[in-house]
């Protein structure tokens, strides 16, 4: 289809006239969309009156930016002009007078030469097959046949541009910057606004594919503004891409709802991290700039004989005229900033670094020199200071410690917008969540309470939709019998036509699906004998200046059971790494049994996974020597069964990847289970499964995580690596550790 374009220049003019302040996206996104809309008239020749894109999107989209619906509708009366102006060019010259015939035409003889050079024309290809029997040529008008089918594929074209114009090209392209992101996502970067508008999001009967496989058909989502969401569901039941559909406005989200997604770590830069957070309020990154500039240019026009834009010196009149101009707008500024509470802006992004475990230190660091894990963390703070309608997270206390997990959930309590958060930790979606969504069947179940309401209502939810169901198969049994029986029975033929209109205009109901049971499995070793696994004195530093440990002394036995808690950046993963042997004491030594076999999760075991292979393909590299079909059955004992386990790893959700390496760890038959973060990623029934396996695993286990319900059904010791060194936890379990540092003041 060839690019028609519209009068650019007009086109803006027009909007800026109406919609005084409009911003410049929104401006270029009308005028793409335009481009396309003439585009598609030029090719087929006239306008789709079905699907007019004035009425469809440009109309209710400057309905969002604008109140005057007066101006609106003018501006798209102009529009629909422009666009029926592109119509006559393209249209034929069409000659309305009548012509007078220079003989009479025998009607009946044209007809049978038309016939006949149809039948000609068409023999042996389309010809049609009469219900009679006899062979009938086609009489469909081929020019306008083509010409129908061009409609027709322009319109489809013209929609498959629309869908790139209107989200898809965000979601499929990788963003360079997380502010140009911040702009394409909101248009509308003053939030003072649309501080009136209602900002509730009501999403009725949408579908939601990825990757060929449906995730969610003819659903719902209702998320009133105030209120703080929980989505839960099983690993690989698309909660990340929901969120993901609604973050880039796939679905129809009004675009005076700013949004902000935070779902993978931030870039990094030379930007120091107190600025990187204050870089994500993008209104008032742009009034403090409007705000310089116009400094700038008063201390300009106070300069002797300022020069005007064309290089002429200005008289003592105009420069008191742009003076009091220039005046005007930094009081407007001033007055916003006032509003926003610009000066207050860098203390409160101070105490959210705080919050989430950055020390003062830290604010003046580039936000290069730290790794994946805090930059996360600084995606986190981003959001949080910028304070969105509408906030979405994905499993935020990952990379968390507990004290900032408890940090986030006080913080969270206090949120005024509305919140939609992934998460598998129960003890945070108590704290936090006010409603539950939970996501399965493809279908989305709304549920008011925290989780522990949640949990104690769905099953006899359940119940009720199971009576239901049953109850509703026998009545349409009932029926059935009787209009089988009765429905040729002169007697009883009426009461059985009623009958079957009953049954016909009874609601269809779908069977509750049984619930999946996941199951882990961990071989029980061959006994050793004591010692197995101690260190003595040992000593650790990545440099000699520096040491992360020093003096630790430990012993395990193969009955152990030990959480290893404390603050980040304490040197807990450092001593998992010392334990299996992948580092090396600076001092001291650690004594491995000889015939010890330690299996170790990595909290980033996912980079370590080739993600190009499938879970069967993965195990066969690893541990090679086995058939196909005891790859599969192994990875079926973790929750990768079917066609799952030969996809793509790169195509599993993160719940499944760690499935994937757990059936790995299994594999190797340990004595030893070292897990750093192990319930990172994986949903609430595989946590509850690796908590069972854990249970009946006859081996030792030494863990880190931050999942209080998980350390306390596991373990039976706690240590704190804490100030270089590893001492034994005295309190009764991790609530008793938890008040030891986080206080009630806190």
């Amino acid at each position: 289809m060839a690019q028609y374009l519209l009068d650019k220049k007009k086109i803006q003019a027009l909007l800026q006239k109406s919609v005084p302040g409009i911003d410049e996206v929104i401006v270029e996104y009308i005028q793409g969309y335009l481009d396309d809309a003439a585009s598609a008239i030029a090719s087929t020749g006239q306008r789709d009156q079905d699907d007019d894109p004035i009425e469809s999107l440009v109309k209710p989209m400057l309905d969002e930016v604008s109140s005057n619906e007066t101006q609106i509708s003018q501006l798209c009366d102009k529009f629909s002009k422009m666009l029926d102006d592109v119509e006559k060019e393209a249209e034929p010259a069409k000659d309305a007078s009548l012509a007078r015939l220079a003989a009479p035409v025998n009607m009946a003889a044209q007809l049978a030469q038309i016939d006949k050079a149809t039948r000609a024309s068409y023999a042996g290809t389309t010809d049609l097959a009469h219900k009679k029997g006899r062979i009938v040529a086609s009489q469909v008008d081929i020019k306008k046949l083509k010409k129908a089918e061009a409609r027709i594929a322009a319109k489809l074209e013209k929609r498959g541009i629309r869908s790139r114009y209107e989200a898809s090209k965000l979601i499929n392209e990788n963003p360079l910057d997380d502010d140009d992101l911040l702009m394409k996502v909101n248009p509308v970067i003053d939030y003072t606004s649309t501080r009136d508008k209602i900002k509730d999001v009501k999403i009725n009967n949408f579908d939601i594919s990825y990757a060929g496989k449906r995730i969610l058909t003819n659903t719902d989502l209702h998320l009133v503004y105030g209120r703080r969401y929980g989505l839960i569901g099983r690993n690989g039941i698309g909660k990340s891409t929901l969120l993901r559909n609604i973050a880039y406005r796939e679905l129809a989200v009004p675009t005076y709802i700013s949004i902000l997604f935070v779902e993978q770590e931030m870039a990094g830069d030379d930007t120091p991290a107190i600025r990187s957070v204050l870089k994500a309020d993008l209104f008032r990154e742009q009034l403090l700039r409007d705000e310089g500039a116009l400094n700038e240019e008063m201390r300009r026009l106070d300069e002797p004989q300022p020069l005007d834009e064309r290089g002429e010196a200005m008289s003592k009149h105009e420069i008191e005229a742009k003076k009091n101009e220039m005046g005007d707008r930094l009081n407007s500024i001033m007055t916003k900033l006032t509003e926003i509470e610009s000066d207050k802006a860098e203390a409160k992004a101070g105490a959210i670094l705080n919050g989430l475990g950055f020390s003062s230190s830290d604010f003046s660091k580039p936000t290069k020199s730290f790794s994946g894990g805090w930059r996360m963390r600084l995606s986190l703070a981003r959001a949080l200071f910028c304070r969105p309608d509408l906030l979405l997270l994905d499993e935020p206390t990952n990379m968390l410690d507990i004290p900032a997990v408890i940090w986030l959930e006080r913080y969270l309590k206090t949120w005024t917008s509305t919140l939609f958060v992934v998460s598998h930790d129960r003890e945070f979606l108590d704290e936090v969540a006010t409603d539950i969504v939970h996501q399965h069947s493809e279908q989305l179940d709304h549920y008011h309470g925290n989780f522990k309401t949640f949990w104690s209502t769905r099953e006899e939810r359940r119940k009720n939709q199971m009576r239901e169901y049953e109850s509703q198969m026998q009545y349409r049994a009932h029926l059935q019998e009787f209009i089988d029986r009765w429905r040729y029975n002169a007697n009883r033929a009426a009461q059985a036509q009623m009958k079957v209109k009953i049954l016909e205009k009874l609601p269809v109901l779908e069977r509750p699906e049984d619930e999946k049971i996941v199951t882990f499995s961990f071989p029980d070793p061959e006994s050793i004998s004591p010692p197995v696994l101690y260190m003595d004195s040992l000593t650790f530093g990545y440099t000699p200046e520096k040491k992360i440990l020093e003096n630790v002394n430990i012993d395990m036995q193969m009955d152990a059971r030990v959480a290893i808690v404390g603050p980040n950046g304490a040197g807990k993963t450092t001593l998992l790494k010392l334990l299996i042997g992948k580092l090396e004491p600076t001092a001291g030594f650690v004594h491995r049994h000889g015939r010890l076999r330690i299996a170790y999760f990595s909290q980033h075991h996912v980079d370590q996974l080739d993600v190009s292979l499938t879970p069967v393909g993965h195990l066969k590299k690893m541990f090679p020597g086995h058939v196909d079909e005891e790859y599969r059955r192994h990875m079926g004992a973790f929750g990768i069964s079917g066609m799952t386990g030969l996809q793509e790893i790169s195509t599993l959700s993160g719940g499944q990847k760690s499935r994937v390496t757990f059936a790995g760890l299994a594999m190797q038959q340990p004595h030893f289970l070292v897990l750093d973060e192990p319930t990172n990623h994986l949903d609430m029934e595989s946590i509850d499964a690796l908590t069972a396996a854990l249970k009946q695993f006859s081996g030792g286990v030494v863990l880190v995580s931050h999942d209080e319900r998980f350390i306390d059904s596991v373990c039976t010791e706690m240590w704190v690596c804490a100030d270089q060194k590893v001492t034994r936890f005295a309190g009764e379990g991790i609530k008793d550790y938890k008040k030891m540092i986080c206080p009630e003041d806190f």
